[in-house]
């Protein structure tokens, strides 16, 4: 199954290389991709629980789901995730 979210705290390519690199290593997620400009998450997932387990992933990660609360905890771990991500290129 193929879906969108959008997501809160992305800034930049180093975020989405997190997100990417994150997300690639969850069983069943697949064909994912970032839009920065629009804060889109596409990605596949083939569990029942995908979609779940890459809400969970990408709040743990600090870019919980748009409506979902953004604690300062979360967009502190986002500028930590950012910075691994520029890192990690």
């Amino acid at each position: 199954m193929k879906t969108s979210v959008a997501i809160q705290n992305l800034k930049c390519g180093g975020c989405e290389n997190t997100i990417v690199k994150k997300l690639h290593a969850l069983k069943g997620i697949t064909d994912i991709s970032v839009n920065i400009s629009d804060s889109i998450l596409s990605f596949s997932y083939e569990t029942k629980n995908g979609l779940e387990t890459v809400k969970k992933e990408l709040s743990r990660l600090g870019y919980p789901i748009e409506g979902y609360k953004n604690t300062l905890d979360k967009k502190a771990k986002s500028y930590i995730s950012c910075a691994i991500g520029r890192i990690n290129k």
